[in-house]
């Protein structure tokens, strides 16, 4: 029944809130998070500001709405952004010098899935310990009461387009923009067009039953449409953009589906060369060439292995005043003075441009100068919510009991061992192996990397493959290599 609260407490992940509506919240319950999210922030700030915004699915401004009314009945002054990207809120925290920030969206999520990305501090969102204490003051209802204020501000979005376009290119670039029929096809055209690039749109007119694909830069149907109309069109490089566009896909000139980190590194490069002594943090996803790239030893730059999630990176960058970050799934992040420090798939795509500006050769080329590697795709298998953290913690057990042993794997034994975030344990040749658990999914992570062969690849997977079938407690994978 619609007068009866509904929420489902594993809604509340990492560093994000995700639920299917209205089968896992109803408006009640996502009124009540509003009055968590106000209770928040009227503990650090008296009479506090929140801008708020969504994007393009078919209940995200209901969903607001009820959001809205929960922040404004604990005394926050809500103003209202309307339809954007999870970017632009949180650029609009330092233009219009607000105390937090919500963006109502599931991001890349399936339809019927919603969700909210918050943050107090400017340029970041929660993280593990603020999510936890929202899902308390929420589940336990413990709201403080007010009388907020509601205002609704027009065509802020044109601030933030402004803002992206202001450095101009000197070459002609020809650019596929690809959004999946989400939010960011009403942007990214726009904003690549008057840096100066020849845009050729894909899928960029909104239509929220996302008729073709997921607009998911990881998603390899995404990926494989947007290597057609690159090589159709003889494009210099491809862009695909996620849900809410903090994330971005690339494709270079021939159609090679280039994964992200791989473009952190080249672009981590370019700005090295600017830069010199910074320091790049990348999540546990990422490839094993961030620590012995030889053009940032060069520039004496530093690489930090971190936790991935979009909060954790962001928070780890502003923490170690690092000038960028960069996730395997395609959050990059660009602290001063190329970014206010938080995920922006438009602005990461402009600094891909940023590069092939400045270099004579073509991205196929650039990313053929990097070492080779054999990279799997980030693969999902099926895990409870409830069950996936204990999967994970039995793991790092069995890894490293295996790693005493001397265990070998390829004919290799486990050289080291990072728990930071899940468990990534690397061999004696580099190839290395990951498994954590998905923070806004009921699935584990599972990557892997061989700087020596497509074999040693497999190896790895097979193992951690073998090992997570043993626990009985995963299902299928979303995707796999054979």
């Amino acid at each position: 029944m619609q007068n009866e609260k509904k929420i489902d407490p594993f809604g509340f992940r990492e560093y994000d809130a995700r639920w299917l509506f209205p089968e896992s919240i109803n408006e009640m319950g996502i009124e009540s998070v509003g009055k968590g999210f106000g209770t928040q922030v009227i503990k650090k700030n008296k009479n506090p500001t929140v801008i708020v915004g969504h994007d393009y699915r078919s209940y995200s401004e209901n969903v607001k709405k009820n959001f809205v009314k929960g922040l404004i009945s604990t005394g926050c002054n809500v103003k209202d952004i309307g339809l954007c990207l999870s970017p632009t809120v949180y650029f609009s925290q330092f233009k219009l010098n607000s105390d937090a920030v919500a963006m109502i969206t599931a991001s890349h999520n399936e339809n019927g899935w919603t969700g909210i990305k918050m943050g107090i501090e400017k340029g970041l969102t929660h993280c593990k310990d603020e999510m936890s204490d929202l899902k308390d003051i929420v589940l336990n209802e413990k709201f403080v009461t007010g009388s907020g204020k509601y205002e609704e501000i027009k065509e802020f979005n044109k601030v933030y387009i402004s803002e992206l376009s202001k450095n101009k290119l000197k070459k002609k670039l020809k650019v596929v923009a690809a959004c999946g029929n989400g939010t960011a096809g009403i942007f990214a055209p726009e904003i690549l067009r008057r840096i100066g690039c020849e845009v050729i749109e894909l899928d960029c007119n909104l239509d929220y039953t996302f008729p073709r694909y997921n607009p998911n830069p990881e998603d390899m149907k995404m990926l494989h449409e947007i290597a057609k109309c690159v090589k159709d069109n003889s494009a210099d490089v491809g862009f695909g953009f996620d849900g809410d566009g903090d994330r971005v896909g690339v494709i270079d000139n021939i159609g090679n589906e280039i994964f992200a980190d791989k473009i952190g590194l080249l672009i981590a490069r370019n700005i090295s060369n600017t830069h010199k002594n910074t320091k790049f943090v990348v999540d546990v996803k990422s490839t094993g060439l961030f620590m012995n790239d030889e053009v940032l030893k060069k520039n004496n730059c530093k690489t930090i292995y971190w936790k991935t999630g979009h909060s954790y990176i962001k928070r780890k960058v502003n923490e170690d005043m690092a000038i960028a970050g960069f996730e395997k799934s395609g959050h990059f992040f660009f602290n001063h003075p190329l970014g206010y420090g938080f995920d922006d798939g438009i602005n990461s795509a402009i600094q891909v441009c940023n590069l092939l500006d400045n270099q004579t050769e073509k991205l196929n080329i650039l990313l053929n100068k990097l070492p080779k590697t054999f990279q799997s795709p980030t693969m999902g298998p099926y895990c409870k919510d409830d069950e996936k953290y204990k999967v994970i913690d039995d793991i790092i057990v069995k890894i490293n009991k295996l790693k005493d042993e001397n265990f070998k794997i390829g004919g290799q034994n486990i050289f080291d061992i990072l728990t930071v975030n899940g468990i990534r344990f690397t061999l004696e040749d580099g190839s290395w192996g990951l498994i954590r658990a998905s923070s806004n999914k009921p699935s584990l992570v599972v990557v892997t990397e061989s700087p020596t062969s497509e074999e040693i690849k497999k190896e790895i997977f097979y193992f951690i493959d073998r090992l997570l079938q043993e626990t009985g407690k995963i299902g299928e994978y979303d995707q796999k290599i054979s």
